[in-house]
């Protein structure tokens, strides 16, 4: 059986006007017409909807039985119709971001902040992961976009967008100073005790790269779990670690920590936003889009 949806609309306005000539006014149509259709969907549901009398009319018990359906049916779409116009107003809405660490701490933060600032009606749900983490929930489509440590990507649907290059430096703190005092060469780093995150991080694998690539084996003493865990084990002397410059310059300016000067530069990184372009964007991922890449 097809769905005469507009009958069921007309049946809604007449039920809640109890007139034909009002629901007629209200639809912007005539009356006959109007008592057209409604005799229409008695013919095809086989039971009348309405008394009729000189007052007016009324529903019948199986008018009401299909009224309370169909009022339900309305009140839903006319829900359903005020969340899209308020997402486009950005008034409501949500964004689920996945980050890694050092793009969350070098560059999302601050431009979630000010998002904040903008549409506070906007719910934000920001999960920090490793780089592959990431690039999985936003191909699963659990996440709207990601923020990461730019990888090298293979996926076409993928589109990564470079945010900002920063540059890592080797850290340690009071227990290893000495080798803070003089120009290290990279087999003389490889033998002092290392703190990386783990292997499925691009983190890991891009060190690895940067040691081999210089004839050094790459050797994790102390594996950390997250970015965050590097600085109190480099600080409780656990090893030497790569970390952010622009982030630990702090800590190096109050002396809390020391650089290692290297004989060979760390390679610049770049932190890069990453869509799927298979997806369609809402309004509050154009928005938070322009304001990520700096241009709201």
């Amino acid at each position: 059986m097809t769905i005469n949806y507009d009958y069921y609309r007309i049946f809604y306005v007449v039920a809640q006007c109890r007139s034909f000539t009002r629901a007629a006014e209200v639809l912007k149509n005539n009356q006959p017409n109007i008592t057209r259709c409604m005799k229409n969907l008695e013919q095809e549901l086989g039971c009348k909807l309405f008394h009729r009398s000189n007052r007016g009319i009324s529903l019948t018990p199986e008018g009401q039985r299909l009224y309370r359906r169909v009022a339900a049916a309305v009140e839903e779409l006319q829900l359903g119709e005020e969340e899209i116009r308020q997402d486009g107003s950005l008034e409501s809405g949500s964004l689920s971001i996945s980050a890694s660490e050092a793009a969350l701490h070098m560059i999302l933060l601050d431009k979630l902040s000010a998002f904040r600032v903008k549409y506070p009606g906007v719910h934000l749900r920001i999960t920090n992961e490793t780089t592959p983490q990431a690039i999985e929930r936003l191909r699963n489509g659990e996440s709207d976009f990601a923020v990461i440590t730019a990888p090298q990507l293979t996926d076409r649907t993928l589109q990564q967008t470079e945010l900002l290059r920063f540059r890592e430096v080797p850290v340690c703190g009071p227990a290893y100073s000495e080798i803070a005092s003089r120009r290290c060469t990279m087999a003389e780093l490889a033998r002092y005790p290392l703190v990386c995150i783990g292997q499925d991080t691009s983190t890991y694998a891009f060190y690895q790269r940067f040691f081999t690539s210089h004839g050094v084996p790459f050797r994790v003493d102390v594996e950390a779990a997250t970015m965050d865990q590097i600085l109190p084990m480099v600080e409780h002397g656990l090893g030497i670690g790569f970390y952010p410059e622009k982030l630990v310059a702090p800590k190096i300016t109050r002396g809390e920590l020391f650089c290692v000067p290297l004989d060979q530069p760390v390679p610049e990184r770049a932190i890069s936003l990453v869509e799927d372009m298979s997806r369609p964007r809402s309004t509050a991922m154009k928005a938070i889009r322009e304001m990520i890449c700096g241009k709201g």
